[in-house]
């Protein structure tokens, strides 16, 4: 779906508009095709699976307000799959954490150069 650079930066700015609108803090984000990585600082009153019930739902009625073709592809309305990850950063440093979801987008750019040996090449 974020092939798409348009679509994409349209995915990055409501996230974090509804990150500002709960008061939540992104402090990294990175859109992959496929998925996304963030590093959050949340308020202390709220769990982690509040902001991501938060981010995925608001986020998602968003993006299908803003691109309305997209509920051709996903008609019952589930942008996000129900699965997510989630990890304190309690036993690592937010830099080395915040440098994974940066680099992580690098990598997976350089790995979509090489060929995949299921698919046909383009």
């Amino acid at each position: 779906m974020f092939m798409k650079e348009e679509n994409k930066k349209l995915c990055e700015e409501i996230l974090e508009e509804v990150a500002e609108r709960h008061k939540i803090k992104i402090e990294e984000l990175s859109v992959m095709p496929d998925h996304i990585h963030t590093v959050v600082g949340l308020p202390p009153t709220m769990s982690v699976s509040q902001a991501l019930n938060l981010l995925k739902g608001a986020s998602a009625r968003e993006l299908f307000k803003r691109k309305p073709i997209f509920r051709r592809r996903y008609p019952r309305g589930h942008f996000w799959s129900p699965g997510k990850f989630y990890r304190s950063v309690g036993d690592a440093d937010i830099e080395t954490v915040t440098q994974y979801v940066r680099n992580h987008q690098l990598q997976q750019i350089s790995l979509d150069d090489f060929p995949h040996p299921a698919l046909p090449a383009t």
